[in-house]
């Protein structure tokens, strides 16, 4: 009995042993699982169920194989593919989940989220997430022609990188990019719950926190840009490691 974790994959045409790592997985210890959360950012960049690239039309296929294999898929959209929509899900065999997204795992409501709606510190992002997650921007943004997205896609991430670069030379590269810890505790205070389970911030490890009085745990995956990275979950417990 095992619940597997994933996020942060990244996974572009760029890298294709990324996505073969990935593909070995959903074709190997993936299916002995009870089932698999991908927790966003499944894809550099995502503009649209339209697009026509290999690389998510091989994942669409392994996931919906491992789906029809008897393991439910779950995806929480993250900060790069929070366009992938109903379409996709539906040919990937995945089921969409709100961020957050509470569930019960193996007994244990468990709170799961991409992670970037905890990194309150950065203002400049977080202003951008609400623009972009307007439901009348992505309609806008969705009516235009695919030439014009994927040119958009790029200067998000030069613009990105750039922002990036900023906070490196002020020397708030750690902590702006970062969640806020008071975000964290009053998320786990808000929902109740002792566990949460994120991703975003390429930061993995497991944190032992203490809100209102009660042990809780935030676990952080880790990134795909040089090995795999999956959490582990049994009845027994979590193990949060890197992939050969």
């Amino acid at each position: 009995m095992t619940t597997l974790f994933v996020s942060d994959l990244h996974l572009d045409p760029e890298r294709p042993r990324i996505t073969s790592l990935f593909v070995d997985f959903l074709r190997g210890e993936a299916r002995r699982a009870d089932a698999l959360y991908i927790l966003g950012d499944l894809f550099e960049a995502w503009v649209g169920d339209d697009d026509p690239s290999e690389t998510g039309a091989t994942v669409a296929a392994e996931t919906r194989a491992l789906a029809d294999a008897g393991v439910p898929v779950f995806f929480i959209r993250g900060n790069r593919d929070f366009l992938l929509g109903d379409a996709y899900a539906r040919r990937a065999g995945m089921t969409l989940l709100p961020d957050p997204s509470v569930i019960l795992l193996y007994g244990r409501p468990t709170l799961l989220m991409h992670g970037d709606l905890l990194c309150t510190d950065d203002t400049a992002y977080q202003q951008f997430r609400a623009q972009v997650r307007d439901p009348r921007w992505q309609a806008q943004f969705l009516s235009q022609p695919l030439p014009a997205r994927l040119a958009f896609a790029q200067q998000a991430r030069a613009a990105s990188q750039a922002h990036q670069s900023g906070l490196k030379d002020q020397g708030t590269m750690e902590t702006i990019t970062d969640v806020a810890a008071a975000t964290v505790e009053d998320t786990l205070h808000r929902f109740g719950i002792d566990t949460l389970i994120h991703g975003h911030t390429h930061r993995p490890a497991i944190h032992e926190l203490d809100v209102d009085g009660r042990a809780c745990r935030r676990i952080v995956l880790g990134d795909w840009y040089e090995q795999g990275s999956v959490l582990r979950v049994t009845p027994d417990g979590f193990a949060l490691e890197h992939l050969p």
